[in-house]
């Protein structure tokens, strides 16, 4: 008798681990379709070189970071309405936009704010303009993405590559209406590109500017740099 009590037991328990393993591939079959979704309807918020990607700096980076020029156009990659508009100590300015699918995305470090709380905004309205401002070493956008809502810890936060399209740093992708697949085969790698160059290792502001034919000043002025300090892997704009 205990034998067949045991055996209805096991009998049980196996029926409910398929029960629950064919609901997991149900639930994560029904995200993938939604992600699919979503990164067909996305467009890139500017023109610019990919300069860090989201999960770096130990994980801290929520976000894509888009080099690009001073007052480059910022533009909404999806319809929506503007939650927050506003200057940060560390974001600068910055613009936080709610979209119908429960998705919120940040725009951050622009040198300025063209949209104001609560404004309707559609798929690719410009919002803003490319800058420094904030905690910022360079020029270049910070992108963030988050489900349902932006919180200050970024537990919602999501990888914004799954809605615009892989990239990787040194790729250049085009805002706008141009489709993700365009910009990327267009794509160039950055020091092959005349308006854009990636620090390397021993280089100085001095040689930059020798190769490039522009002063020190110039590129400093371009890339709005308050000193001749200079990275590794940052990304400058000559042009």
């Amino acid at each position: 008798m205990r034998d067949y009590i045991r055996r209805l037991l096991i009998a049980a328990i196996m029926a409910l681990c398929v029960s629950l393993l064919f609901l997991g591939g149900k639930q994560t079959e029904a995200s993938m379709q939604d992600s699919k979704e979503i990164k067909a309807g996305w467009i890139w918020p500017t023109d610019g070189v990919i300069s860090d990607t989201y999960g770096t700096r130990h994980g801290t980076h929520k976000g894509i970071d888009i080099a690009g020029g001073l007052n480059s156009p910022i533009v909404a990659v999806e319809d929506g309405v503007v939650g927050k508009s506003y200057y940060s100590k560390t974001y600068g300015n910055v613009i936080f936009i709610k979209h119908p699918n429960n998705f919120v995305t940040v725009y951050a470090h622009l040198n300025n704010r063209l949209v104001n709380e609560g404004q309707v905004i559609k798929q690719g309205d410009r919002i803003g303009t490319m800058g420094r401002t904030g905690e910022s070493t360079g020029v270049h956008l910070h992108f963030e993405s988050h489900q349902i809502e932006w919180t200050y810890d970024k537990k919602n936060a999501i990888d914004p590559e799954r809605m615009l399209g892989n990239a990787e740093v040194g790729v250049a992708v085009t805002g706008g209406m141009a489709s993700t697949s365009d910009s990327l085969a267009a794509s160039t790698n950055v020091n092959s590109d005349k308006s854009h160059y990636i620090v390397q290792t021993g280089d100085t502001l001095t040689s930059i500017a020798k190769k490039s034919h522009l002063s020190v000043e110039k590129l400093k002025e371009v890339n709005q740099l308050k000193s001749d300090l200079i990275m590794p892997e940052q990304i400058l704009v000559l042009h």
